[in-house]
């Protein structure tokens, strides 16, 4: 199977796809597919007006979260910075992403400590789960155009509207994203297959850690807000 038949099986028949991952891991060719669909809608959003301003505004908000006050010279800065943002959103996907997968490589096989499971293996299984990352980056470039927007436009915030954009239920839903449930999930079905236990079980401390990650990031962000 090429890149894009992985890629394609791992949003239609996920175990079949997987299994052939773990026999034969060789995750090389799926991971540029990726890395380079996520790179170029991410940067091909950022090179627009739209983008731009919506990259200007979302490090506005995210400085003010943070309780500082964006003065005009602030803004200025930030604005002289906008050209160079499609460089590190490339940069951040394409040097991060890798680090990223060979770090929780190296996590899960420590943590796992089985004899016939390869780092190879397991990277191969966090890349292959991966795609429905480069799903989103498609689905996600013209939402956020259309909502002048960046982030947000995959999360369970856009499916329960209505709570505020400053309450801890809006901050909490706003910080899950649809596609990384979507991920934690594949990671599990790939990671029982591997260490031969029950994917549930595995879910739900991949989901544990997320949730915790999630809420943590809400409530600080509530708290500075003032709610």
């Amino acid at each position: 199977m090429n890149a894009l038949s992985h890629l394609i099986g791992m949003l239609r028949a996920p175990r079949q796809t997987l299994s052939e991952a773990i026999a034969r891991p060789q995750p090389l060719r799926l991971a540029v597919l990726i890395l380079s669909i996520s790179a170029v809608c991410s940067v091909g959003f950022l090179m627009t007006r739209v983008g731009r301003l919506a990259g200007l505004d979302q490090q506005v908000r995210q400085l003010e979260s943070m309780g500082t006050v964006v003065t005009d010279s602030l803004y200025a800065q930030l604005r002289a910075w906008q050209p160079y943002r499609p460089l590190l959103s490339a940069g951040a996907i394409l040097l991060g992403w890798p680090v990223a997968w060979a770090a929780g490589a190296a996590l899960i096989l420590a943590v796992g400590r089985q004899a016939d499971v390869t780092f190879a293996q397991v990277f191969s299984v966090l890349v292959h789960a991966s795609s429905v990352f480069a799903l989103r980056a498609v689905v996600a470039a013209p939402i956020n155009y259309a909502r002048e927007s960046l982030g947000g436009a995959t999360s369970l915030g856009v499916i329960v509207p209505g709570l505020g954009d400053a309450t801890f239920a809006a901050r909490l839903f706003g910080s899950i994203d649809i596609f990384a449930l979507w991920w934690v999930a594949l990671v599990a079905i790939g990671l029982g297959m591997l260490y031969r236990r029950r994917a549930a079980s595995i879910a739900r401390w991949l989901l544990g850690a997320y949730a915790t990650g999630a809420a943590a990031l809400a409530l600080t962000q509530a708290l500075r807000g003032g709610v």
